[in-house]
């Protein structure tokens, strides 16, 4: 063979080992949906082992904010938590049904221990100078932080594609993006409160999620939107960017990185079903979890005394995702998708371009210096 030919075939080769992947491939697709349907069959049994509501340690001198925690499995997790003693923050667009939640369980809680230590900050998500602004009025207080869990999410199923003032897909932007600008903010009060945790509430709907950071806005027409791909998508790219800031933190900043899924929890979500999907939940009450049951994943996640020494072992043995906990509260590993490495890397470097920070932004912030954002009081 001449060399001419030679150098073309590897040519070639090349080529097809650049191609850029453009979506899931059926078989990984397939695999995705197939998941989701053995997860909504037995996702009760496997958790049958979990009390419900779970049992959790005395948590006084824990520090802990829960975003979208006036409904669903956030409540949940706010509630309990500050049952057992945490300082609960609960970070909501609406502050005064949090407050009037608040009234409510202090006075079911009267005669049972101390009042509950929980307060209400403003936090909306579809405004990204509202989440810098949340976290420079927290820093502030130059208090720590142990717990901060990213709750807060949307589904708008069947609705057309929206925008964010901010210009960002608002799937892209509440279920990933506002949660990302919040985690690295708040990394100095998260050092001061170390060891510490950044838990994101997950879906197993990131199975079938693909993220092209080309087109984090799905505008590009190259994949048509739906809010299931919004969603999907919004997902995937949360556990992707949670693998590389589980990496990019030192073993010295004493931060840990999860993501849980809660199962198919119902919610508010349900309501905005199709009329044949929300018959579907009603017909099938036994499979579908309750919040309650959904915030377990979490609660665990925010708790459990072995999590710390099962992030490192991730870490040390350079596994290419972060934690993930499952419904049933036990390790688990995300979609094949999600072990994409140099996406995943995509990912990180497009999310800080569209929240605003340089790309050494969590190295500065880890050793103490300052940070400026777009966002925020403190805008460049």
């Amino acid at each position: 063979m001449s060399s001419s030919s030679t150098s073309s075939g590897e040519g070639e080769r090349e080529s097809v080992v650049k191609k850029k992947k453009e979506g899931l491939g059926w078989m990984e697709w397939v695999r995705g949906w197939f998941y989701l349907a053995y997860e909504m069959m037995f996702q009760r049994i496997m958790a049958s082992h979990l009390h419900n509501p779970m049992h959790l340690p005395p948590l006084n001198d824990i520090t802990c904010i829960v975003t979208g925690s006036t409904s669903g499995i956030g409540l949940q997790i706010a509630r309990q938590l500050a049952e057992s003693g945490a300082h609960v923050v609960m970070a909501v667009r609406n502050p005064k049904a949090a407050n009037e939640l608040i009234q409510k369980w202090q006075e079911e809680w009267s005669g049972m221990g101390l009042p509950l230590n929980i307060e209400v900050m403003e936090l909306n998500l579809l405004s990204l100078d509202s989440v810098a602004k949340f976290a420079e009025a927290w820093n502030a207080r130059s208090g720590p932080l142990h717990v901060l869990i990213n709750n807060a999410g949307i589904f708008s199923i069947g609705e057309p594609q929206k925008f964010s003032k901010d210009g960002y897909e608002e799937h892209m932007q509440v279920n990933h993006l506002a949660p990302a600008l919040l985690s690295i903010l708040l990394l100095p009060s998260l050092i001061r409160g170390s060891p510490s945790r950044i838990i994101n509430v997950n879906s197993i709907m990131h199975h079938v999620g693909f993220v092209d950071t080309e087109d984090m806005n799905v505008v590009s027409g190259k994949r048509k939107y739906t809010s299931l791909v919004g969603y999907s998508s919004s997902k995937l790219a949360e556990v992707m960017f949670s693998s590389v800031l589980h990496k990019r933190l030192p073993a010295e900043a004493g931060i840990n990185v999860l993501c849980v899924s809660p199962g198919i929890v119902q919610t508010n979500v349900a309501r905005d079903l199709p009329k044949i999907v929300q018959a579907a939940y009603h017909l099938i009450p036994y499979f579908i979890l309750s919040p309650q049951e959904g915030s377990r994943s979490a609660l665990f996640a925010a708790t459990d005394p072995q999590i710390p020494e099962y992030c490192d072992m991730l870490k040390a043995d350079e596994w290419p995702v972060c934690a993930f906990i499952s419904q049933d509260c036990r390790p688990t590993n995300p979609s094949e998708e999600a072990h994409n490495v140099e996406t995943s890397y995509k990912v990180w470097e497009k999310t800080l371009e569209m929240i605003g920070l340089s790309s050494d932004a969590v190295e500065r912030l880890v050793e103490g210096e300052e940070v400026k954002c777009r966002y925020g009081v403190h805008q460049q």
